[in-house]
């Protein structure tokens, strides 16, 4: 197995998010949360006009750290041993994936409470992310990225499952 290249190392690690401690995991999940309070500041909010561009945004973000996380995983691990620490890949895609999952509503009204939206919805993903509650678990049992990716995806879907029971009851 080789050591991941050095751009693919830094995209594995979103930007060297990674190499952070302490919670490593935090930090890669901030891009993607970032992008979008950006966005709603800029009209480009999932409750505007130009909802598409949030989307896309967010599903590029989907797409390219988890094709990143799969198809390096084999070099980060021969770096930094089984499902590693510095690969945030899978925290980045799967915070995009909960922030894509939302409800529009949700991106609608006052900045505070858009903004409230997203620090919710990252506490969510990440403690879904850490308690690994099922399927979560079983799926970081599969060998390689899909391991290291798919506990991910399944807490964003946790998380954005959540949040809608929130936002339906209010």
């Amino acid at each position: 197995m080789n050591r991941p290249d050095p751009v693919q190392e830094l995209v594995i690690t979103t930007g060297g998010l990674g190499l952070i401690r302490p919670a490593s995991g935090t930090w890669g999940s901030l891009p993607p949360v970032i992008a979008s309070g950006i966005l709603v500041v800029l009209g480009a909010g999932p409750a505007s006009d130009l909802w598409w561009i949030h989307a896309l945004v967010m599903v590029v973000f989907v797409i390219a750290f988890s094709v990143v996380c799969i198809t390096g995983a084999d070099g980060a691990e021969a770096r930094w041993g089984k499902d590693p620490s510095p690969v945030v890949a899978d925290e980045t895609a799967g915070m995009a994936l909960t922030l894509l999952l939302l409800p529009t509503a949700l991106f609608s009204g006052e900045l505070f409470f858009v903004m409230t939206t997203l620090v919710g919805a990252f506490v969510l993903f990440r403690a879904f992310d850490i308690l690994k509650l099922p399927p979560a678990w079983g799926m970081q049992k599969i060998p390689g990225g899909w391991g290291i990716l798919l506990d991910d995806h399944v807490a964003a879907v946790q998380a954005a499952v959540i949040a809608w029971v929130v936002f339906l009851l209010m």
